[in-house]
């Protein structure tokens, strides 16, 4: 029987529409107004055209811009498949408001603003936690238990949907994801095997730089938690509580809320990916509100983004985390929203406009 966080987001996910097709129809009809050869900017122009039916309107800007990280804490790390202990999940979310990580630098650039959520790490931060976003304190081993309840893995989602909300109330336009959470790369993998169907080795990486015998240990570890846990990957909560993580389920909240927001969500690397598949089973319809950036450097990165048949706006092999991919990628998207706006049209330049022929 569901439970009380389970029934919400359920009642929650019912409110969700697909993208505008009037509106992409429509943002598609200028772009061919737009005097420039047609078809030129490639993929920027596909992202303007995407936005505006996420968005339900084929006229609209980027005012205001957020980075959403989720924090979190695995209890998988006991079994040896990181570098480094979970304490540094706490570090790196405290420099978060330091301006003392490289998504702190690379969004002053991108002129968005930070907001690092508490969701699940194993010690509070005082200028990060907050009661209302923290699930629990870290997952349980999943090698041993499963990571979490139902419940908690439906109160993380909603978690998740809970801050998009509020920072649509701001004024916020555009949203990018990101993560900080030793050992996350496992819980992925282990979430990645099960709704992709493919053998642990193919989806597994070497995270934050594991040594070939890391590895292989990381590799068995996922297999003995699937062998001892069948999640069912038709239930995403059932996955999500068995071998997930309180990130992965917060961002899929983020990319829901998105999509019950109106709001552009920018999927980040490999981690992002995952959370955005889990949201996209959860509800379809909400795929149509995520945004692809980069294609990240670990084995499963493109194979997640061909399940969600996206196409990544850069390449650049990078594999960081934190949402840097994502936030790479928002000058890009503002300068193809840009010339959409702004340049001339072939009437106002007294140029014949170019006809478009099928390829």
């Amino acid at each position: 029987m569901a439970g009380d966080y389970e029934k919400k987001l359920q009642q929650t996910i019912e409110d969700i529409r697909p993208a505008d097709q009037k509106s992409m129809e429509a943002a598609k009809a200028h772009w061919r107004t737009v005097g420039k050869p047609l078809n030129s900017l490639g993929k920027l122009e596909d992202a303007v055209v995407r936005m505006a039916g996420i968005r339900e309107r084929a006229d609209y800007m980027i005012r205001k811009k957020g980075l959403v990280i989720m924090c979190a804490d695995n209890g998988v790390v006991a079994e040896g498949v990181t570098q480094t202990g979970q304490e540094v999940t706490a570090i790196v979310a405290e420099n978060f408001t330091r301006r003392a990580t490289s998504v702190c630098l690379m969004a002053e650039i991108a002129g968005a603003d930070l907001f690092p959520i508490d969701i699940g790490m194993a010690s509070d931060v005082p200028d990060v936690t907050r009661p209302e976003y923290k699930v629990m304190s870290g997952t349980k081993d999943m090698l041993t238990e499963p990571a979490m309840s139902r419940e908690q893995a439906a109160r993380a989602v909603l978690t998740g949907i809970t801050v998009v909300k509020r920072l649509g109330e701001e004024g916020y336009d555009l949203i990018a994801t990101g993560e900080m959470g030793i050992g996350n790369t496992t819980t992925s993998s282990a979430v990645a095997a099960v709704l992709l169907a493919r053998d642990v080795e193919e989806v597994t990486g070497r995270g934050a730089g594991l040594s070939a015998d890391g590895l292989k240990r990381k590799v068995d570890v996922i297999r003995r938690s699937l062998r001892m846990h069948r999640p069912d990957g038709g239930d995403i909560l059932d996955v999500l509580s068995k071998v997930g993580g309180l990130d992965i389920a917060g961002l899929a909240g983020v990319f829901l809320g998105g999509a019950l927001c109106r709001i552009p969500v920018i999927i980040d690397g490999f981690i992002s990916s995952v959370a955005a598949l889990c949201a996209a089973r959860l509800c379809p319809a909400a795929a149509d509100c995520m945004m692809p950036s980069h294609k990240s450097g670990e084995p499963a990165g493109g194979m997640v983004l061909d399940e969600l048949e996206l196409s990544p706006y850069i390449d650049c092999g990078m594999s960081l985390g934190e949402g840097s991919g994502a936030v790479a990628a928002i000058p890009l998207l503002e300068m193809g929203l840009s010339v959409y706006r702004e340049m001339s049209t072939f009437e106002e330049i007294h140029v014949e406009q170019y006809e478009e022929f099928e390829s």
